[in-house]
């Protein structure tokens, strides 16, 4: 692989304040360096002694990490636990009546469930589940709206062995189909619809199309939420009411015992073949992940009121809503609705309310706030804020510094996490009372990650040249395999042209002179202009630099001489512009990227747009792009797109 070039420049360093260093989890640069050093030291024994400080354990486990079968690692494979009791019955004793969870419902409903109240709820379901013939390794599909019943739905799974399959509520029937069919789904979890932005969102509906596909005989009942009292088709025999299933059932189920390496969950992603994967997390790693995590990179406090934005849909959702926070006895929010609804002050509005101390949230959504109001978070007391973390894609630099100043008022670390569904938990990410951040950069490994840049052959690279981002050697929260697929399992992560052992993340990135790691975009994003790779997020900092622009987004496309040319998509702070007014802005727009970069990274085109093309979780859909910047006819399912029109205008623009 000829090195992939990193030509984003950043030399803005922020350290922790005095105050939050001595407050840390994890205090100081020299304690990040001393956990590294036990990891170094003694790796088996290290997360051995993590997992018996932090997991009640049913069942001690004597043996710790097993390699004899690599790629499919094992890890306290004879311990026995449950996820469930290990978040809701060991905080009984002295948490029962403290808040779990503050729901806030699209219309600015807030309720509260302590405890008690949501062991209980978690009982009645898993309870009723067992009525219906659900035992240990049966799989059933949650299909919710996000709110205290799809955690509950996910507990009640854990507690009696289950195996749940959430599939985000703004997914299609078509895609839902596939989830269950390829899990082979007993029960399906839904409600009669959902809220988003004073709208209803018909869920029941997208179950009857998905069982009328075909080949679902594997579900045997459908279990409905009442959540918007709309009109529904109804199948006798197969669907139950929730609250016909649950109400009545008995306050206590007994957790089931599970060992270790128990599958806890399926979770579908996205693949390159168009075939989603069936991502299958282990029970104890897993769940050392989402508390270690909480601990060192959220600095977790007993005191907090943590608000992580993501959908239970989503990995993020699983780790930092429906388990971490909970395995640690928290407070949470749990938000049904959108940030622009009533009006792009609903998440400062519900920070100031609800004295949220920890947010975590999306560059997507922090780059749209600013578009809609740069300055409306200052409108609002948010001096509750103490930490802030960014999820999903790498943040460019100019949103990290409005997001750290504007919301955080200067005085907030913001930990920028990577990491993804397949690894459970944040792998790079600054500790915020021990790592200075700088922005746009995810820092340094959490302790014990051995994460590592290599080239196509395995090889390190030099410092600042880009390559693979590989993790060295296996970590608990570790995919175990794909459900039902081993070989796609060892082919996508394990690839035999890296030696067969090194965990392939799919991203580029480039470590600078202080060992900071840059993502610079998926491997399958890297441009390949006359002989020079560039990373695309690398060109989309630079354009949203610009006071101009938004946000951004840049793909590739064929060029008989340069190879590929740069094509980036903008939407606008303003208005979008056309005729003579757009020429202007492009041109300005490529002079911008070339002094921000150098000539060579200069947009070959630029297209203006009101939005890009968006999953309803945020993810902008660079396919599509990629698609329309070739000239090619869109064959792909588009039915996840928050804006479906939105494509039709970009083809428009490019004629």
């Amino acid at each position: 692989m000829s090195t992939i070039e990193s030509v984003l420049t950043e030399n803005r360093v922020f350290a922790p304040t005095t105050e939050f260093v001595a407050q840390a989890n994890v205090s100081g640069r020299e304690g990040y360096d001393e956990l590294c050093r036990q990891a170094e030291a003694d790796y088996p024994g290290f997360w051995a002694g993590l997992a018996r400080q932090h997991i009640s354990w049913h069942k001690p486990f004597t043996q710790v990490l097993d390699e004899s079968n690599a790629p499919f690692f094992r890890w306290f494979y004879d311990g026995e636990l449950n996820v469930s009791y290990n978040c809701l019955d060991r905080h009984l004793a002295d948490k029962k009546d403290k808040t779990a969870l503050i729901f806030e419902s699209d219309d600015g409903k807030v309720s509260r469930v302590t405890y008690g109240e949501l062991h209980a709820r978690v009982c009645q379901f898993a309870n009723g589940l067992k009525s219906l013939g659900v035992q240990k390794g049966d799989r059933v599909v949650v299909y919710m709206p996000m709110g205290v019943e799809a955690v509950v739905a996910m507990q009640a799974c854990a507690r009696i062995g289950a195996i749940h399959s959430v599939v985000f509520g703004g997914f299609s029937a078509k895609s839902l189909h596939e989830r269950v069919v390829d899990a082979g789904a007993k029960v399906i979890v839904t409600a009669d619809g959902s809220m988003r932005g004073g709208k209803v969102v018909p869920l029941k509906t997208a179950v009857d199309e998905a069982m009328a596909l075909g080949d679902t005989e594997c579900v045997q009942n459908v279990v409905v939420f009442r959540r918007t009292g709309a009109e529904i088709n109804w199948v006798a025999g197969r669907d139950i009411w929730w609250h016909d299933l649950a109400d009545k059932q008995p306050l206590v189920c007994e957790p089931e015992w599970m060992n270790a390496e128990d599958p806890l969950f399926i979770l579908y992603t996205s693949g390159s073949t168009g075939k989603p994967k069936g991502v299958q997390h282990s029970t104890g790693g897993y769940l050392l992940g989402a508390i270690l995590s909480m601990l060192w990179v959220f600095d977790h406090k007993a005191d907090d009121v943590y608000w992580c934005t993501a959908d239970v849909g989503w990995i993020t959702g699983h780790t930092y809503v429906a388990y971490g926070p909970l395995a640690l006895g928290g407070t949470e929010v749990i938000f049904e609705g959108v940030p622009t609804y009533p009006d792009a002050g609903r998440f400062w509005d519900m920070i100031a309310r609800h004295k949220v101390t920890t947010f975590y949230t999306a560059p997507t959504a922090i780059r749209s706030l600013i578009k809609l109001g740069g300055d409306l978070p200052q409108k609002y007391d948010l001096s509750s804020l103490r930490l802030l973390g960014t999820v999903g894609e790498p943040i460019n630099p100019e949103a990290w510094m409005w997001y750290q100043e504007v919301v955080g008022g200067g005085r907030c670390p913001v930990v920028d996490t990577w990491w993804q569904t397949e690894t459970g938990s944040n792998m790079l990410a600054p500790l915020p009372g021990a790592i200075a951040t700088k922005p746009g950069s995810c820092t340094l490994p959490l302790p014990g990650i051995m994460a590592d840049i290599v080239d196509e052959a395995g090889h390190p690279v030099n410092q600042g040249s880009g390559g693979f981002l590989v993790i060295r050697r296996p970590f608990p929260s570790l995919l175990r395999t794909l459900w039902k697929d081993p070989e796609r399992f060892k082919k996508a992560y394990f690839p035999e042209d890296l030696g067969g052992k090194l965990y392939l993340a799919g991203d580029s990135a480039h470590q600078d002179q202080d060992g900071y790691y840059w993502i610079m975009g998926r491997i399958d994003d890297v441009l390949n202009v006359s002989g020079h790779r560039l990373g695309t997020m690398e060109i989309e900092s630079a354009l949203v630099a610009n006071p101009l622009v938004a946000e951004a987004a840049v793909v590739g496309k064929p060029h008989e001489i340069k190879g590929e040319s740069v094509v980036a998509f903008v939407v606008l702070k303003g208005a979008r512009l056309q005729g003579e007014e757009a020429r202007k802005a492009v041109a300005e727009l490529r002079e911008w990227v070339g002094k921000e970069i150098g000539p060579i990274a200069k947009p070959d085109e630029i297209r203006f747009g009101d939005n890009l093309p968006k999953t309803r979780s945020g993810k902008i859909m660079r396919r599509l792009l990629r698609a329309i910047a070739k000239g090619e006819t869109i064959t792909q399912d588009v039915s996840t797109l928050e804006n479906p029109a939105i494509l039709e205008q970009l083809q428009e623009a490019v004629k």
